[in-house]
């Protein structure tokens, strides 16, 4: 079994009104030192899967399909071993 944890991030290109406004949040805080943010979301999937390539396989799909949207989004997946869970 596998976990992927998944990063997904607005492309560059896209404007991010939400990380704008936690930007200025931030410096209205006296947070001066953060220069920019970018906000995104975060998501963890298990895979019932013994094979490391299958499970990528897995999450990249699930990524393209439903979890990014493939025109402004990015991802990226940490795979990592895990124990099944007892039932």
């Amino acid at each position: 079994m596998f976990k992927a944890t998944i990063s997904i991030t607005l492309r560059p290109s896209i404007l991010d009104p939400e990380g704008k406004t936690v930007h200025h949040g931030l410096q209205n805080l006296g947070f001066r030192q953060v220069d920019d943010v970018r906000m995104g979301k975060h998501a963890e999937i298990r895979i019932d899967t013994t094979d490391e390539e299958e499970a990528r396989r897995v999450a990249t799909e699930a990524c393209e399909q439903l979890l990014a949207n493939p025109v402004t989004e990015n991802f990226e997946i940490e795979l990592s071993r895990v124990e099944p869970e007892a039932a």
